[in-house]
């Protein structure tokens, strides 16, 4: 059978994709072989289509020959089961104050419902993901998390959280181990200490702590806000650590957006650079990836 011809206009758009591709050749150099901490979380972990695009975003990485490593959240689908249950929620300074009967629906939730609903999704559309929560080969060490509040002219209060917990320890070894065999890691933010005690710990706290433990190359926080936005409304592309901690002691940064950037002031002390990227934009983690101007806000050293 003879082969059609092309036509022009549809030449023309086939060179389009292939420049496309051709641009990408000096940072998938450059990232071949490193890994790449994400952060899954807010309205791209609800929406079916940002679900899906975020699924072949992480298995592209990994067939190009990056290290894609996915860490997740899951307050939203947390407070529906207490709800649900009967179960009162309770905040502190944005933490949830984690009783017995709270931690056993936090850890139902997120390792037994959330994480392997993203293995799943990852896994239907050709990758080779594994679920993994801190307790799988000690993959996450845990310790209570302290929280106190400084009060002017009296002794800080100390806030008891329950069963919230900081990181302690990550073992690379469990998640080298998987990256060697063509696996891709998705965690669930809980802990386990020594005493077997488990802990419900804030998803970009461990993200950023598995970053720092690998040496990533990147780590990106995806949220459900443009980036970090600056006094006039604009989006603040890129900024040091000092700028960062400037930008907080003068108050651009504030609320939920404060532990964010404090979690990539921490990680660009091992990780080249650390990005809040808007997990509302299809294909957001390849344009921060693939793309000069990025489209988060970057904080580096």
């Amino acid at each position: 059978m003879k082969k059609e011809s092309i036509s022009k206009r549809d030449m023309d758009w086939h060179q389009l994709q292939a420049k496309s591709i051709m641009e990408t050749l000096p940072y998938i150099s450059e990232f071949y072989g490193k890994t790449i901490v994400i952060k899954y979380g807010g309205n791209a972990m609800i929406d079916e289509d940002l679900k899906h695009a975020f699924a072949l975003n992480i298995i592209l990485l990994k067939y190009i020959g990056i290290n894609p490593v996915v860490v997740h959240g899951g307050g939203p689908q947390i407070g529906t089961m207490l709800k649900a249950l009967n179960i009162e929620s309770q905040f502190r300074e944005g933490y949830r104050v984690t009783d017995d009967a709270t931690m056993d629906v936090v850890e139902m939730v997120l390792v037994g419902k959330v994480n392997k609903e993203i293995v799943n999704l990852i896994n239907l559309h050709g990758g080779q993901a594994v679920g993994l929560s801190g307790k799988d080969g000690m993959l996450l060490k845990a310790e209570p998390k302290e929280l106190s509040i400084e009060k002017k002219d009296a002794p800080p209060e100390i806030i008891d959280l329950g069963k919230v917990g900081e990181v302690q320890s990550v073992n690379t070894k469990l998640i080298h181990s998987l990256q060697r065999d063509g696996f891709i890691p998705v965690i669930a933010p809980v802990g386990v200490d020594d005493k077997g005690i488990t802990y419900n710990i804030n998803a970009d706290t461990v993200a950023g702590a598995v970053a720092t433990a690998l040496g990533a190359k990147r780590l990106h926080l995806l949220t459900d806000v443009e980036g970090l936005i600056d006094t006039d409304g604009k989006l603040i592309s890129s900024l040091t650590t000092k700028e960062a901690f400037e930008c907080i002691e003068s108050g651009i940064i504030t609320g939920g957006m404060i532990p964010k950037i404090k979690c990539c002031i921490e990680a660009v002390a091992n990780v080249e650079k650390a990005a809040i990227i808007d997990g509302r934009v299809k294909n957001c983690i390849l344009l921060e990836l693939f793309t000069k101007s990025g489209i988060g806000t970057e904080v580096v050293k």
